[in-house]
């Protein structure tokens, strides 16, 4: 367990809260061991009907923790992350997030496995895999064209350009947008109005909007193999470095 995850109950939604706010919330395996272990407990706990992420402070979250991950290598289908992304692919109740501030890399591809996402106007979400000389995740090669457009889905991912909160409503990657300072409370009204309702009739409506899953655990499968490939890569050495000397990347 680990204290950068909060998990509390409020009625019959479950708020899974990244709490690592002095790092905007970076993610660590602990992390999400935490948030897989929570969101498969809520799978077969009839008193919950919906689950909803968040981050403490001033970000969602700011993706992975090189410094975490560098010091305990793993192959990406494999552990705690592999276990999340599992948790989320198949998580048969509605998977709410409520995103404020920086959502970068598994920040923004998680929310293409979220049936709601509302958006701050602070909110900014990011791709840049290719920055850190990585590939995308979380079956996110195969989703995000589906959600945005192939065009724009190539944008995203080879440039690593920012998305602001607006946009992203815009464009079909978040579903409201509400002001920075009622982002949590509006989603929270959100997902009480769904938890209300008939509980096999939303999983059986979330169920027919994902459809076949197989395609994008397939796709999730394949994307791992090659961030792991990535991960051992002379390019991400080079790529984590620059990040931690604050410096620009020498791919040269």
């Amino acid at each position: 367990m680990t204290d950068h995850i909060r998990i509390e109950r409020d009625g019959r939604v479950l708020v899974i809260t990244m709490n690592r706010p002095e790092k905007k919330n970076a993610l660590t395996h602990a992390m999400y061991a935490a948030m897989a272990g929570a969101i498969d407990g809520a799978q077969t706990n009839d008193d919950i009907r919906v689950v909803l992420l968040t981050g403490a402070g001033e970000a969602f979250t700011a993706g992975n923790d090189l410094a975490d991950f560098q010091a305990n290598p793993q192959r990406a289908t494999e552990g705690p992350v592999g276990g999340f992304l599992q948790s989320i692919l198949n998580a048969e109740k509605p998977l709410m997030a409520a995103v404020g501030g920086v959502a970068v890399g598994v920040g923004t591809t998680m929310l293409l496995h979220c049936d709601i996402v509302v958006v701050s106007e602070n909110a900014m979400l990011q791709t840049p895999f290719t920055d850190l000389a990585l590939v995308p995740e979380a079956g996110s090669s195969l989703l995000l064209p589906q959600v945005v457009g192939t065009a724009l889905a190539s944008d995203m991912l080879l440039t690593g350009r920012r998305i602001s909160g607006e946009e992203a409503v815009a464009i079909g990657l978040a579903s409201r947008l509400a002001p920075h300072g009622e982002l949590e409370a509006e989603a929270r009204r959100i997902a009480h109005g769904i938890a209300a309702k008939a509980p096999e009739a939303v999983r059986l409506t979330k169920s027919l909007l994902r459809g076949n899953r197989e395609a994008v655990g397939a796709r999730l499968a394949h994307e791992s193999a090659l961030f792991t490939k990535q991960l051992q890569s002379p390019e991400f050495m080079e790529a984590a470095m620059a990040f931690m000397q604050k410096r620009p990347p020498n791919f040269g």
